[in-house]
């Protein structure tokens, strides 16, 4: 159950990357594209670790198998920074993070013929509707161009997930990783052929603060150091607990939430977090879910 315990550590690190990535898009870095563009492009520093790792050329099918995994990942990072500027969180969150999984566990139904236990599917479900709950905000009217930002996201990112898989199921893990890693620069580098991202650029390095730099690129390498947890888990977990992987994404939101609340009512004048009984009733339930998929997998 060693993926199980990478797998949190992870989502523990990434929910405190979510509200830094939130901050910056919302102020310094406004452009999803660019600031999609800079963390794919940090994604060259993982050739530091090459000489110490045996790292290899494999096949080509695996070389283009890898390639495709790290671009899809960084362009799902793109539509995920896109949504996150233009659409409340609390309409685009709880669809991504439902989705996700969902696709996943089309995508290794189909390619790889695998399922899950009676257990282990009750435990999928518990989390998925977890992960739902967690993040869900009633909404008068359903906005159809958020939930097909939120559906285009997911898609992409379940494909790079399962696509990983296949590519550690053939190579060592830092090798896999590092080949992904690859496919996700040489994709951050295509944005550099619009002139959007070129202009964009050139105006935020005039007026990019040594704070504001400081900043993301302590954020970065937090979320770089939570990808390969993630990317381990899904290296350690059969194929067919990939979904479940994402599903336990419900674990990040219920850290946040927790945060949030705690900072809503202990610094009010820093941040206002809508709480009111129902909302209470509903988290803590899609806490109780997302618990209960925890110990069914624990339990397994």
């Amino acid at each position: 159950m060693l993926w199980l315990i990478v797998t949190i550590s992870a989502y523990l690190i990434l929910a405190i990357v979510f509200l830094v990535d939130k901050f910056l898009l919302t102020g310094p870095i406004p452009n999803p594209k660019i600031y999609t563009f800079y963390i794919g492009i940090l994604g060259i520093f993982v050739l530091f670790i090459a000489p110490f790792i045996n790292f290899y050329i494999p096949t080509i099918e695996q070389i283009i198998l890898s390639l495709l995994a790290g671009a899809l990942f960084i362009y799902g990072v793109f539509w995920l920074n896109k949504a996150l500027k233009n659409y409340e969180p609390s309409r685009v969150i709880p669809a991504i993070g439902g989705l996700v999984p969902l696709f996943t566990f089309g995508w290794v139904y189909i390619f790889g013929k695998e399922s899950l236990s009676f257990l282990e599917s009750i435990a999928f479900i518990s989390l998925v509707f977890g992960t739902f709950l967690i993040t869900f905000k009633k909404e008068k009217f359903i906005n159809l161009k958020s939930f097909q930002i939120s559906a285009i996201t997911a898609f992409i990112f379940s494909l790079s997930f399962v696509l990983s898989k296949y590519v550690y199921l053939q190579q060592s893990f830092w090798n896999g990783f590092i080949w992904i890693r690859i496919g996700g620069v040489l994709m951050a580098l295509g944005f550099l052929l619009t002139q959007e991202v070129k202009k964009g650029l050139f105006e935020i390095k005039m007026g990019f603060q040594k704070r504001t730099a400081g900043i993301f690129l302590l954020n970065q390498a937090m979320g770089a150091g939570a990808n390969i947890l993630q990317n381990w888990a899904i290296a350690l977990a059969p194929l067919a607990f990939v979904p479940i992987i994402n599903a336990l994404q419900g674990i990040q939101y219920a850290v946040l939430f927790i945060f949030a609340t705690f900072l809503s009512l202990k610094f009010p004048q820093f941040l206002k977090e809508e709480i009111s009984r129902k909302i209470l009733i509903q988290k803590l339930f899609a806490i109780l879910l997302i618990g209960l998929g925890l110990a069914l997998l624990a339990l397994r």
